[in-house]
């Protein structure tokens, strides 16, 4: 066996800490190598011990945890599970702590912790592994506009979409998507989606991108149009999908089951957008876990599409942009800060032929 991952527990319950250590414990590839009960502590622990991985708490005495978390990443950059009962509850505090620097987060029970905990054990510790393999990154600048924000213009409703992008983004890609948007010019193509995360987030995450751009970005609504200057962002637990009327692309939303265990699921996406928009489309599989979208690539690609995978130098974990190189469905293979740029020079092409 390889090397153990490393991990500190930082969390101000002592039952929550020993709940931990025990279910840690049970993987033969994880080792607790200490615990704190506030960043204070905390701090000393990391530097002494340097963990692969640590777990961290919200609510905490002295300091919060995301405001330690902001410090350990300019300081001491760690690969960090939020695990705290404000993960869900505030989605503000979600997004703050994907901001702030958390490669994963879960929320902690609130009811019969012990018991609810042995069964979250097997998740807990395989976020730990994904997490330990993921590439530390240092956190994203993107200036807000000193320009007024452009929204739709109405005409753009009235004229068929020519050309589309469909994105597929997890682990690392709420903040991938912050790069690769910032390199769009306000009239960006119609731009659909996939980020995996929780219902309730995705409308605050739109809200904080629509305030970042020069163009629209919303949580997609049941029949919203996709047209230039318009991004939309797949609402947690619905897959979305588009289908198209006349010359017009419209969303549509439902709750099929999950499909690679989550929903929305980008491979929903990316195969409607393969039927209905061919060669009017490119694709883009960013950072995450897993293999969601690979397929619904390659559809694309089969179906004429421009496609591009991110890079692995440049993911935070190469899964999903890993399962598209492997079928073959990625025309292209880059670096997250070039695929904006790429992307706009294929549409010349296209619009000069």
């Amino acid at each position: 066996m390889g090397q153990k991952i490393k991990v500190l527990i930082v969390d101000d319950s002592a039952v929550i800490r020993k709940l931990l250590e025990k279910i840690f414990s049970s993987a033969p590839d994880i080792e607790v190598v200490g615990t704190a009960s506030d960043p204070y502590i905390a701090r000393d622990k990391l530097v002494q011990l340097k963990p692969d991985v640590m777990t961290l708490d919200v609510e905490m005495p002295r300091m919060d945890g995301i405001s330690f978390l902001e410090k350990v990443m300019q300081h001491f950059p760690t690969r960090t599970v939020i695990f705290s009962s404000l993960a869900k509850t505030g989605s503000e505090t979600y997004l703050r702590a994907l901001e702030a620097g958390a490669i994963e987060i879960m929320e902690k029970p609130s009811i019969d912790v012990s018991q609810t905990l042995e069964v979250l054990g097997r998740e807990i510790i395989e976020k730990v592994r994904v997490v330990a393999r993921a590439r530390i990154q240092s956190r994203t600048k993107v200036a807000t506009p000193t320009t007024p924000v452009k929204k739709v213009d109405r005409t753009s409703l009235a004229r068929t979409t020519h050309q589309m992008i469909a994105v597929a983004s997890s682990t690392g890609g709420t903040e991938a998507l912050k790069v690769f948007l910032s390199g769009m010019p306000a009239n960006i193509p119609g731009t659909v989606v996939v980020q995996h995360m929780p219902p309730g987030f995705t409308k605050s995450f739109a809200d904080n991108l629509n305030a970042m751009f020069p163009f629209e970005v919303k949580e997609a609504q049941e029949g919203d149009q996709v047209v230039p200057g318009r991004v939309l962002i797949a609402p947690g637990n619905f897959h979305m999908e588009i289908t198209r009327s006349g010359a017009f692309y419209y969303i549509k939303l439902h709750q099929n089951a999950p499909m690679h265990s989550v929903r929305p699921a980008a491979d929903y996406l990316m195969k409607s957008v393969a039927k209905y928009a061919g060669k009017n489309a490119m694709g883009v599989v960013l950072t995450g876990m897993g293999k969601d979208g690979a397929e619904g690539l390659l559809e694309m690609k089969n179906a004429g599409a421009f496609t591009v995978a991110q890079n692995e130098e440049t993911c935070v974990v190469y899964g999903m942009p890993a399962a598209a190189v492997a079928l073959g469905a990625a025309d292209k293979i880059m670096a997250l800060d070039k695929i904006a740029g790429e992307l706009l020079k294929q549409l010349d092409l296209r619009e000069a032929a």
